[in-house]
């Protein structure tokens, strides 16, 4: 992570991004009457944030509380990228979706949450899942981009194709206890190329799903990224861009770090494969004798508790995971253990193994790795430890 004090700083004020709307209506007066009250945003700001078009990524735990506070905040038009459902498990923190829309399209959750609202937004949906291939089309009809993805390879693709566009963008981070914020604009300041110049090593970074979150932590980060898209849109105030705000839960503090614009890095022209930057691969074809199904696998321990067979059963999750569902028999070696070469000697190159995570992802990464190490009997299992419990044991919970 890049940390060094700028030696052109962005500027601390910038122009208001949005050209401001026609007149509010008496009803929009009212409801927008403790922001009309407000002499640095007044009506000329909120007729900005009525013409404002703003793309939400993600509507999952930061895509949630920003989506909320921008529709409250008055902004005319929201579109929001998510190919998701919304599962039990999100209820912890996604708190734009309830109980009864569990299996229901996020987007679709959203949009009825945001209805409930304020009727006067223009919700526009894009349920696909974001790539090289539709980026530039879906972010050439907004003003500003605020980024909730949970993945290095979305927020790579996020930061260029807004580079390459032109355009501002917001972006917000949070894991287990710790969350970021900051703004991004190649043509005023620093991006998150400058920040992240190179991803971090696959599989070396849990992801909320793997590591967990703490949920108030989503609105904690997820009102500040409003508060600089509002601040964006209207003009007013000193913009994030060229600093990381960056809050601990735990501690109850906040602290900010400055970035600076690289003078020798090379602009933004065009999308690449971000999967490949950031090294997440799916398992190749050649690979797939070495995946096991969950069938296979409770046929196999089946076996080895007859004394038919012999090999280990290696859980590569976290701790926190294992604990909350595992399969009878298997070996916790967390994953980071694994890929550091920490763990090899606690696996015998002379004896099957089985490596196994939540869905097939981090197993298939940790039996590339034994592969390169000289491993021959490795393989993984297919799914992970949700298609076990979707197979062979039902009755067990899933996350």
């Amino acid at each position: 992570m890049a940390s060094i004090l700028a030696a052109h700083p962005a500027p601390a004020v910038l122009p208001p991004l949005v050209e401001p709307a026609a007149a509010l209506t008496p009803a929009e007066v009212e409801r927008y009457s403790r922001h009309l009250i407000i002499p640095e945003i007044g009506a000329l700001g909120q007729r900005r944030l009525k013409n404002a078009k703003v793309l939400v990524i993600g509507a999952g735990g930061l895509g949630s509380p920003a989506l909320l506070y921008l529709a409250a905040a008055g902004v005319g038009t929201l579109g929001i990228v998510d190919d998701d459902d919304v599962d039990l498990s999100n209820l912890q923190r996604q708190v734009i979706h309830g109980v009864t829309d569990v299996g229901t399209p996020k987007i679709e959750s959203a949009r009825k949450a945001i209805a409930e609202l304020n009727p006067l937004v223009d919700v526009v949906l894009h349920n696909v899942r974001l790539d090289s291939s539709n980026a530039l089309e879906l972010f050439a009809d907004y003003d500003l981009i605020l980024d909730g993805a949970d993945n290095f390879a979305t927020r790579y693709l996020v930061n260029d194709a807004a580079a390459i566009l032109g355009k501002p963008y917001v972006w917000g981070s949070i894991f287990r206890f710790d969350g970021q914020v900051s703004v991004f604009w190649a043509e005023h300041g620093p991006t998150y190329r400058d920040l992240y110049p190179e991803a971090p090593p696959a599989g070396s970074v849990p992801s909320c799903g793997e590591g967990g979150v703490f949920g108030m932590l989503s609105a904690a980060v997820g009102s500040l990224m409003v508060t600089e898209a509002v601040k964006l849109i209207t003009g007013v105030g000193r913009s994030l861009l060229g600093r990381v705000a960056l809050f601990d839960a735990l501690g109850g503090s906040w602290r900010e770090i400055k970035v600076s614009k690289d003078p020798e890095a090379e602009p933004i022209t065009e999308l690449v494969d971000y999967e490949a930057f950031c090294g997440v691969t799916p398992v190749a074809a050649t690979d797939q004798e070495h995946t096991v199904t969950a069938k296979d696998l409770a046929r196999m321990l089946a076996e080895r508790e007859a004394g038919e067979r012999d090999f280990e059963l290696v859980d590569v999750r976290e701790s926190g995971e294992h604990s909350i569902v595992n399969i009878d028999g298997s070996v916790l070696i967390p994953q980071g253990r694994i890929l550091s070469g920490e763990a090899w000697v606690d696996l015998p190159q002379d004896k099957d193994i089985v490596f196994h995570c939540k869905a097939g992802t981090r197993s298939a990464a940790v039996l590339e790795a034994a592969q390169k190490a000289g491993y021959t009997r490795v393989s993984h299992l297919d799914g992970g430890i949700l298609a076990w419990v979707r197979d062979v044991e039902p009755e067990k919970p899933v996350y």
